[in-house]
């Protein structure tokens, strides 16, 4: 599997000079952890993500406020994203394989990934993305195995936990050898019994 299978696009990305409250804002609408930052032709050039914001926006959140109207100074202007984000950030393309990605994900350990082409983020990958494909693993190897054996109008039934399949009917030797191969065809199956 690719990871332009699974990744979210398109990806929601902050400029250098987006507002941290904005950011904030996009995190917490969105429901995501991080943000790409790209330039204006869309190029990556940083992330950040809810472990830059969250100790700054704190500092702004313990200091108490005057109980009265301040005159700033004329140079005095909001935190911007790129005072904070991270610039060395770990990518990965569409085409490259979704156990590149995962590896990625686990080594840097970081909760999401942009997804680069042709040095522009087109979307982005998280660990939350692979969870929920994964959660639903088991339904997607039944349906496809089930799938298999009614175009060759067999009705066995199949049972699926964890990528190890069950495989039960009416079978003989050599219907258990083919159930088997059937199965074992299948993208994601640890092991088949058949019985």
């Amino acid at each position: 599997m690719r990871v332009s299978e699974l990744m979210t696009t398109p990806a929601i990305t902050v400029l250098g000079e987006t507002p941290v409250s904005a950011a904030l804002r996009l995190l917490d609408r969105n429901q995501v952890t991080a943000l790409p930052v790209v330039d204006r032709r869309g190029r990556l050039v940083g992330s950040v993500s809810e472990a830059d914001l969250i100790p700054d926006a704190l500092l702004v959140y313990h200091h108490r406020a005057p109980s009265y109207p301040m005159r700033l100074s004329a140079g005095l202007l909001p935190r911007r994203v790129a005072e904070l984000m991270s610039t060395v950030v770990p990518s990965v393309r569409s085409d490259e394989d979704l156990d590149a990605a995962i590896d990625l994900l686990r080594s840097a350990m970081v909760k999401s990934l942009p997804v680069v082409d042709a040095d522009r983020v087109v979307g982005v990958i998280s660990r939350s993305d692979v969870i929920h494909f994964l959660a639903g693993r088991d339904a997607r190897i039944r349906n496809d195995i089930l799938d298999r054996l009614r175009a060759r109008d067999l009705d066995w039934r199949v049972e699926v936990d964890d990528g190890i399949v069950q495989v039960h009917g009416t079978i003989g030797e050599h219907e258990r050898h083919r159930a088997e191969a059937i199965a074992a065809s299948v993208s994601g199956v640890v092991a088949v019994h058949a019985a």
